[in-house]
């Protein structure tokens, strides 16, 4: 794996992640590729960065920013009053997929996990991607839900 650094995202790299977001099978219908960055993308990141539980953390390499998640603390009455942390957003860039960038990034995410005291760290995937769930498995997630959505 190349050398990497992990950092909180900051608004200069919205572009970056934006990007990354949009280069993806799923992404590609529903995101808006940049430039510039979309209004929206701007008002949601300012959301997270203002709230102390929800970070966007990058994986960084010597050409930028290389990977992407989105780490949500959540406090919760269930599981005695067990924090969990929700990862949403992954994505690694296309140049980097197969190198452990993915591992490395989710590594990261669930030490930072551990250290705000959650107890679990859970995630949504796609129905439609075989391949991550593959991935979610082999670093020690398992199927213990369904998910469900309404769209609005």
């Amino acid at each position: 794996m190349p050398a990497m650094k992990f950092r909180d995202a900051t608004q200069d790299d919205l572009a970056a992640i934006v990007g990354l977001l949009a280069d993806d099978t799923l992404g590609a219908n529903r995101e808006i590729a940049p430039p510039p960055v979309a209004d929206c993308y701007i008002s949601a990141f300012q959301a997270i960065d203002a709230d102390p539980n929800n970070r966007v953390i990058v994986a960084e390499d010597a050409e930028g920013v290389a990977g992407c998640l989105q780490l949500t603390l959540i406090p919760n009455l269930s599981h005695q009053g067990a924090w969990r942390a929700q990862i949403e957003a992954v994505r690694v860039a296309g140049r980097l997929r197969g190198q452990g960038v993915g591992r490395a990034l989710f590594d990261h995410a669930i030490d930072e996990a551990r250290r705000a005291g959650c107890a679990m760290v859970q995630l949504t995937t796609d129905r439609t991607r075989p391949d991550a769930f593959s991935f979610y498995e082999q670093i020690g997630f398992t199927h213990s839900h369904a998910g469900m959505k309404m769209r609005l």
